[in-house]
């Protein structure tokens, strides 16, 4: 499959987020052609503010492959990832993280963001990590939209 098409797979994951009334995120764990694992947002849910995209995803991945060792996996994500998730995609060991809407996007639709890029992160950490951003960028910041469509109101 494709960035794009990993990356749809990611937004309808949102979209089944937005459906249950979480916050518009989601993400996916690959290696190679294969789905290793993917979620959305469960911070409502568990009532959690650790439950973001990526954590959740990275959960289940490590839990698939029985391991918090994730070399050979990418992940794509609606959003850049906040300084927590990016904290823990480098501690799985993700070999990338591609993402769609940015930060400022979060931002505008009324999400707490840290600004804090992920690039300055890494690059201060040093993290060996990949980074691609603006993967359907529009496709993944319309998401906010239609989070507030359904749930009338910002975070």
């Amino acid at each position: 499959m494709t960035d794009e098409q990993w990356m749809s797979l990611a937004i309808e994951h949102a979209r089944r987020g937005i459906s249950t009334g979480q916050s518009p995120f989601g993400a996916v764990i690959v290696r190679g052609d294969t789905l290793v694992a993917a979620g959305h947002n469960q911070v409502w849910h568990r009532t959690d503010p650790t439950s973001h995209a990526e954590v959740v995803c990275i959960q289940r991945a490590a839990a698939a492959a029985k391991s918090i060792d994730l070399s050979g996996c990418r992940m794509y994500t609606t959003c850049e990832p906040c300084p927590m998730c990016a904290g823990a995609i480098h501690w799985a060991r993700l070999d990338s993280v591609s993402y769609g809407a940015c930060i400022d996007d979060a931002a505008q639709a009324g999400f707490n963001e840290l600004h804090a890029p992920i690039r300055s992160l890494y690059q201060q950490g040093r993290s060996p990590v990949r980074i691609s951003g603006g993967i359907l960028a529009a496709q993944c910041a319309a998401l906010f939209g239609e989070w507030k469509a359904v749930h009338g109101r910002g975070y």
